[in-house]
């Protein structure tokens, strides 16, 4: 039987906003699992994988799910309350990050240990420095002026597709953090499994909300 076009139109909105929910829910218990596994405070180092996780899994996903037509937080307030709250949220963020990469950084200089040996260390670098740029690009929107040769949709479209890479980016590092010696003597193999999906399934509903928002748009325009 073949589905009318209004009806798969209302299924995939109602599967996009579960997907939003689901999305909230995770970020958030994927960093308050962080934080019960690091405990935060008990050393210099467990602050390191708590501001990682609550700036890449929780901050930065909300930041993004701001602007999802479904199941944004703030759905009913204006375009530009939505952009502050995104700014404030990617600002915190970026210090959040910041500050996980300059703990882990001291705690090895402090232990007399080799930084930025493994892959983790690599692609955690490279995401803070990427999130810093990004971050600092981002003013174009606040102030188009500046970019007079680029149109406003444009610079809209560069910063959400540039923007995209960048949290994939801090979804790879959480993935490889998860797969160091501490965490993976640290956690359960059932709970690692576990753990391994969040930021796969978080990755998989920003790519989604991003294309769909943005790309696709980019693509149908003569």
């Amino acid at each position: 039987m073949m589905v009318e076009p209004s009806s798969e139109f209302w299924l995939y909105r109602i599967l996009r906003k579960a997907a939003g929910m689901v999305a909230h829910l995770l970020c958030l218990g994927f960093t308050i699992g962080i934080g019960v596994v690091s405990r935060p405070g008990t050393s210099l180092f467990s602050w390191h994988p708590f501001l990682m996780a609550l700036a890449f899994s929780f901050i930065m996903t909300q930041a993004i799910l701001l602007f999802s037509p479904e199941s944004s937080l703030i759905l009913s307030y204006s375009r530009k309350i939505k952009v502050r709250s995104h700014w404030v949220l990617q600002g915190l963020a970026t210090v959040c990050a910041i500050l996980g990469l300059t703990i882990i950084s001291y705690n090895k200089y402090l232990n007399d240990k080799p930084h930025f040996t493994s892959w983790h260390g690599l692609i955690g670098l490279a995401t803070v420095l990427y999130i810093c740029v990004q971050s600092t690009g981002g003013v174009t929107l606040l102030y188009p002026k500046l970019m007079r040769k680029w149109s406003l949709a444009k610079l809209k479209s560069y910063h959400a597709t540039s923007g995209l890479v960048g949290y994939l980016l801090g979804c790879a590092s959480l993935l490889l953090g998860m797969c160091s010696e501490w965490f993976t003597g640290t956690v359960a193999s059932v709970s690692w499994y576990l753990a391994i999906c969040c930021p796969v399934l978080l990755a998989l509903v920003i790519m989604n909300q991003i294309t769909n928002a943005y790309l696709k748009k980019k693509r149908i325009q003569p």
